[in-house]
């Protein structure tokens, strides 16, 4: 009997003991098994605490509008599974998984790979036959013993640090910076997407000889009135059009972009055109994304402090509406007392609501730990697509409903509000 793709997903989540279980030696045996080769299209691989999605989207979309043809590999996903492979910009097709799986599963031997193993290895297969020209590869989590560094990337980039998955990655930002730098290579530039770098990065540089770029250092931004310039490593582009994604940190997520494919510029030369088209185009669903369905909507995946700090500053310079309504599901692993300090005075209400899964924080202690954090928790409901509907009659028509905490919170809001009045794409 041959699996479907979700008989796949459920399988792959049951076979590793551990939903997380760090370390490349699996994945190398693997790789080993299916006589896998190294792209010879130039990899850049995108780690950090926040901002990976958004300068892997920017990357593509400046590529593709250059004519390139890119493969990319992100996760988690929102609504789909085959979101998370991409090539040419289209998600993979189901038939395209399942062949890729079948023969990893017959490659693998006793190696009880994880659910985040079959995921990459399945992108690497589907990339290996695809005559791509560039991969962008998003770090899952930390980088050092992270499955995508398996590959060895051109240009390695760490978007920024913060304090996130502390359990498997360290309590402080100079141990999770160091993990996050595991993903530099001996002599191959490096690039810092934020201005706030811990030590450890740059020691991790400086060991292996690779010349680091910081953003605020090597590379800048600056914003004139209703067009930006940005400037670094030899190259100035002016009069930029406003990057298509929301917030004021996109310009950084954007310039750390334009810093990678500059040192890529010999072998993947991108016009002003492109650039343009790229900034103009980009869309990436579940960041700081503006949906208007009855009330007006603001979906954003943030899941820790740093983020919610972001998502913050971005509805503080949106036009006033009141109620404003916060719906929140996070995995237990997440600092929800922190996510709800940075959220103060710009979310009115609360509505927690469930999740499924073994790293989920049960509905319970979601609201024991809300109202311990000084959340008004004005409803519980449980699962996302209830707490939706709460939230838009406590919001009502002059009101806004922001939801966020997990790709597994956002997700299904989008799958909500499209069953209910728009269309997503």
């Amino acid at each position: 009997m041959r699996f479907s793709l979700s008989d796949w997903l459920v399988w792959q989540e049951k076979l590793h003991p551990n939903a997380i279980d760090l370390g490349l030696e699996r994945i190398r045996r693997t790789l080993s098994r299916l006589d896998w080769k190294p792209p010879r299209c130039p990899v850049i691989t995108v780690g950090g605490t926040n901002g990976k999605g958004s300068t892997v989207a920017f990357v593509r979309r400046i590529l593709s509008a250059g004519g390139y043809r890119v493969g990319t590999f992100t996760s988690p996903h929102l609504r789909r599974y085959n979101e998370r492979i991409c090539v040419a910009e289209r998600e993979v097709s189901d038939a395209s998984l399942i062949a890729a799986f079948e023969r990893i599963d017959a490659a693998r031997g006793e190696d009880t790979l994880t659910f985040f193993e079959f995921n990459t290895l399945a992108a690497l297969l589907i990339f290996e036959t695809a005559h791509l020209d560039a991969i962008v590869l998003e770090v899952g989590m930390g980088g050092r013993l992270d499955a995508v560094n398996v590959v060895d990337a051109d240009v390695p980039i760490i978007c920024s640090i913060g304090l996130d998955h502390c359990e498997w990655l360290g309590s402080n930002a100079e141990t999770i910076g160091g993990e996050k730098a595991g993903i530099f290579r001996a002599g191959k530039p490096a690039i810092f997407g934020a201005r706030e770098m811990p030590s450890s990065v740059e020691h991790a540089a400086r060991t292996l000889n690779a010349p680091l770029l910081r953003l605020g250092r090597d590379f800048h931004w600056q914003v004139d009135e209703s067009t930006w310039t940005w400037r670094g490593l030899g190259r100035e582009e002016v009069a930029l059009p406003m990057p298509a994604l929301a917030g004021a940190v996109q310009f950084d997520n954007a310039s750390t972009a334009l810093a990678a494919l500059t040192l890529l510029s010999e072998r993947l030369p991108v016009t002003r055109t492109a650039i343009h088209a790229g900034l103009t185009t980009v869309s990436l669903p579940g960041r700081c994304q503006i949906v208007s369905c009855e009330a007006e909507w603001i979906l954003d995946v943030a899941h820790n402090p740093a983020a919610a700090r972001t998502l913050a500053q971005q509805l503080g310079v949106l036009d006033a509406r009141t109620p404003t309504i916060g719906v929140c599901a996070v995995l237990g692993d997440k600092d929800l007392a922190g996510i709800v300090t940075e959220l103060a005075g710009r979310i009115d209400g609360w509505v927690a609501a469930g999740l499924e899964g073994s790293r989920a924080l049960s509905l319970e202690e979601l609201v024991t730990r809300l109202t311990a954090a000084g959340a008004n928790v004005q409803a519980q409901c449980p699962n996302v697509a209830a707490a939706c509907s709460r939230a838009l009659e406590l919001a009502g028509p002059s009101g806004r409903v922001v939801v966020f905490g997990s790709f597994l919170t956002v997700g299904p809001a989008l799958q909500w509000l499209e069953s209910r009045c728009v269309t997503l794409t």
